[in-house]
């Protein structure tokens, strides 16, 4: 069975940095797109980033780029998104999905994507 277990999340002052893991297993990624989302209490569910496997195309929301970086580990089945410069505004549950053959274009619609980890909590205090 797929399984997506993210992990990485705390508590950081503003300023302040995290980096989030995504552990992948169940299947072979290497034709799929691997992304972040976030959502926070009463809001939307939020594109992040995202990642092919197969070619490493990258794809960032505008609020997070020159802040946040994702990259793969193909021989880990790990997915990473660094997040320097944190702010409060960034606070959420962040979880980590899977969009099957999707090999070249990240998405970043959710109803794109085919299967979802537990979310880890962020918390960026001011």
């Amino acid at each position: 069975q797929v399984q997506l277990v993210e992990s990485g999340g705390g508590l950081v002052q503003a300023g302040g940095s995290l980096r989030l893991s995504c552990a992948a297993s169940g299947r072979t990624f290497s034709s799929d797109t691997m992304a972040w989302f976030r959502q926070a209490p009463g809001k939307e569910r939020e594109f992040v980033a995202a990642i092919t496997w197969r070619t490493a195309s990258t794809s960032y929301a505008d609020s997070v780029k020159g802040r946040f970086t994702i990259s793969r580990d193909n021989a880990k089945n790990t997915v990473y998104l660094q997040m320097n410069s944190l702010k409060p505004e960034d606070t959420a549950a962040y979880y980590c999905a899977v969009d099957y053959f999707r090999m070249y274009q990240p998405r970043r619609a959710p109803d794109e994507y085919d299967y979802w980890g537990q979310g880890t909590q962020v918390t960026v205090s001011s």
